[in-house]
């Protein structure tokens, strides 16, 4: 097929919305109607159908936060039971950041290029195998190794959370991705009652075997999970595109709109080779060459990632890679700063504390402190959607820091686990808004390529968050500690409202060129 020239358009109508998910279906060069799959699950609504997607992908992150929470407990209780060293200690929580931190680039590849359902495939089968399998450890070096391979899987959650995002109808988006993000708080609320159950009776053991079944449920259910449509059409794969976005219209009792299905950026093509009156047409010659969509769905890791850095998305993604390591750190830190300043009130030296932590762990505070982002959660869904993705992460993230400074200087407890209790569900909600946004910055030929390489960067945080909350508590130096997590989580609001563009009610793109596109116009 011959290749029409690129036109770009600037209408000077000024009530018309370029963004505005609710624009009718749009027409091809010889006049039939078209629609993309944005204005296809527009059309459709959220039904049953995204609320099994949903269920499923909220399996995964119950998964993922159940393997998270776990650390406090397991580390503590192998270091009494094989009389490890600190170090050691430390070292069973570190491994599996550092297995994310390969996972989450490894995986966000594998979707990009092979499709979502092989991406998360894949991490179920290593998440399920190796947690299950740790459970056996003969010796320190086994534990650590399969914890480690534990986190390489775990780094493939970024996949699920752009594979439900995928489904969503752009107007409600934000909300249901916070529904989404209440599943983490979930799989804490699970763990901490599994644990207060299972440790004190049957070991540590038996709950690292019965905190596997949720990746295990991943996969009992895997074959009746469907492909992304918005992936299948970057592809070309259009056919097998609408039979899933039929089967949604079958499911929630809804109509395809009328007319072809195409991809985001042929949906332009003919507007741009038939200009209308009040259009301003400007050169083509320059898009002579290769197309931004040919290129953008034929990608390796490489080229992914150099895609990532290119100048259209550079600018949000550095900033991207600093909130979400300043998120990380923070929210990493705030768990561990929870029971180390308190304790600090007791005692404070590294020999009796660390003795005291490792053998009587208060399972019931644990458990009720974890209820503390559930009100994070309610305050996600109530701004994300009226203030915006931006406003949100930013006044969490300086709000959080007011919550702090008094803690610079010594407190009475109950006023330290009120001040705690706060700064937390800021975190929660700077946590949960920012998985929101990372994926909608991102076109679909790099999405889950550049939420992995973010979520790298973050677990980057994660593993250096224990030497400020627990070395440095350790070594009673409570000021400078509390001073560290204030500078990080400043720096991460500047960050965010650094951000080039606002996302909320925006529909997703497919390419780079068509993201440039919509956000030169706003």
């Amino acid at each position: 097929m011959k290749t029409q020239p690129l036109y770009l358009l600037i209408r000077f109508n000024p009530s018309s919305d370029p963004v505005s998910p609710f624009h009718p279906p749009t027409s091809m060069g010889d006049g039939s109607p078209n629609y993309t799959v944005d204005e296809a699950l527009v059309a459709m609504g959220f039904g049953n159908f995204q609320i099994l997607v949903l269920a499923y992908a909220g399996m995964g992150w119950i998964s993922e936060a159940m393997e998270m929470m776990l650390l406090s407990f397991v580390g503590p209780a192998v270091q009494s039971a094989w009389g490890l060293s600190s170090h050691k200690e430390s070292l069973i929580t570190s491994v599996v950041f550092a297995g994310m931190l390969v996972g989450a680039y490894t995986w966000g590849i594998v979707s990009d290029n092979h499709g979502r359902r092989k991406g998360f495939l894949i991490t179920a089968v290593v998440t399920s195998a190796a947690g299950f399998l740790s459970a056996f450890s003969p010796n320190y070096i086994s534990l650590v190794t399969l914890r480690c391979l534990v986190g390489v899987g775990l780094g493939g959650g970024p996949v699920l959370s752009s594979w439900f995002l995928e489904f969503v109808p752009s107007p409600n988006r934000g909300t249901w991705m916070v529904i989404f993000s209440s599943f983490w708080t979930v799989g804490t609320v699970l763990e901490a009652s599994l644990a207060w159950y299972v440790m004190p009776t049957l070991g540590w053991r038996w709950l690292l075997a019965l905190s596997a079944l949720p990746s295990l449920l991943l996969l009992v259910f895997y074959r009746v999970t469907p492909e992304s449509p918005r992936y299948l059409c970057l592809k070309g794969r259009k056919t097998e595109a609408l039979s899933i976005l039929e089967k949604i219209a079958r499911m929630n009792r809804a109509e395809l709109p009328s007319g072809i299905l195409v991809s985001d950026h042929q949906a332009k093509e003919p507007e741009k080779s038939n200009p209308t009156e009040g259009t301003m047409l400007l050169s083509t010659e320059a898009d002579a060459g290769p197309s931004y969509k040919d290129m953008d769905s034929n990608m390796g890791g490489i080229s992914s990632l150099f895609m990532l850095l290119s100048p259209k998305l550079v600018r949000s993604t550095l900033l991207l890679w600093m909130v979400f390591f300043g998120n990380a750190f923070s929210y990493y830190g705030l768990v561990l700063l929870t029971s180390e300043l308190n304790n600090r009130h007791n005692k404070c030296g590294v020999d009796e504390l660390q003795s005291e932590r490792a053998q009587n762990i208060n399972y019931k505070d644990v458990f009720i402190t974890s209820f503390a982002e559930f009100p994070g959660l309610l305050l996600s869904a109530a701004t994300v959607d009226r203030l915006g993705r931006k406003l949100s992460m930013s006044a969490m993230f300086f709000l959080c820091c007011i919550f702090l400074f008094p803690l610079v200087f010594h407190q009475p407890q109950g006023l330290t686990t009120v001040l705690l209790f706060g700064a937390r569900i800021c975190m929660t909600v700077t946590f949960t808004v920012v998985y929101i946004y990372a994926p909608e910055i991102y076109p679909t030929s790099v999405r889950t390529t550049g939420v992995g390489v973010a979520s790298s960067v973050g677990r980057i945080g994660g593993m250096v968050c224990p030497l400020v909350a627990v070395s440095l508590v350790h070594g009673c130096h409570q000021n400078t500690a509390v001073i560290i997590f204030e500078l990080v989580i400043f720096l991460s609001g500047i960050c965010v409202t650094l951000f080039p563009f606002e996302t909320k009610g925006r529909e997703l793109k497919d390419t780079v060129s068509s993201s440039e596109q919509i956000n030169s116009l706003l």
